[in-house]
């Protein structure tokens, strides 16, 4: 007589958070990243970093469709986050404007771009005499250059992981929007992903991009990145 033998059970921890359905699940920290709308012309003339620069009047008309989109797009519930800079404002403006309606806007420090110091307000082809490092192929500067009285893009992954960690505690379990730069949006897929500076800078992030982060018990997840609204 022969014994029957039974496999033993594999349960998985996590099978509660497999994303199967278009529709997100509530009560997950989650973050929602827009880069800022695209600054006028001439400044982009130049390295703007922290410099407050104002959004091109032009593309916020020609646009409109794609705040229109962003507004449907992005949960009700949700608390606003935006950086120090008015172009994350005039931004986030323009998406309640647009028909998510109004919603308080907190200025968070951590998600602001990255300082080039006395770099700043400098033409783009001026640049290269004052590097120490070759620049990175899709960025101004390599991630471990530091300009003077600046910071480097490592300080900002830093910086942004600090906050993200702070903001994921403070408001866990919610939904934030939170308005920002293509520095900082690449710093924050840095600290989720666990990679370096230099390699994140390899994510293109768009102007009105939406990148989706969640926070959860077994850790960070990338949802989506650089999503265009309406595309």
């Amino acid at each position: 007589m022969s014994a029957s033998v039974t496999s033993p059970q594999i349960v998985q921890s996590n099978q509660g958070n497999f994303l199967d359905t278009p529709q997100l699940a509530t009560g997950v920290t989650r973050f929602w990243f827009i880069r800022h709308a695209l600054v006028e012309q001439n400044a982009r003339m130049s390295l703007y970093g922290t410099l407050d620069v104002p959004l091109c009047p032009d593309s916020l008309i020609a646009q409109r469709p794609m705040y229109e989109a962003l507004a449907a797009r992005l949960p009700r519930k949700a608390r606003w986050l935006i950086s120090p800079l008015s172009r994350t404002r005039c931004t986030a403006e323009a998406i309640q404007d647009a028909g998510y309606g109004p919603a308080e806007l907190k200025v968070e420090p951590a998600l602001i771009e990255q300082n080039l110091g006395e770099w700043q307000g400098m033409a783009h082809q001026e640049l290269p005499d004052h590097l120490h490092l070759a620049p990175h192929p899709f960025w101004s500067v390599a991630a471990s250059e530091c300009p003077p009285k600046g910071e480097s893009m490592i300080d900002v992954c830093a910086r942004v992981g600090r906050g993200l960690d702070r903001l994921a505690e403070t408001y866990a379990g919610q939904d934030m929007i939170a308005v920002s730069h293509g520095g900082a949006i690449r710093a924050a897929l840095a600290h989720a992903l666990r990679i370096h500076a230099e390699t994140a800078l390899h994510f293109s992030i768009q102007n009105l991009s939406l990148t989706i982060l969640e926070r959860l018990e077994e850790g960070w997840r990338v949802v989506t990145v650089n999503e265009l609204p309406g595309i």
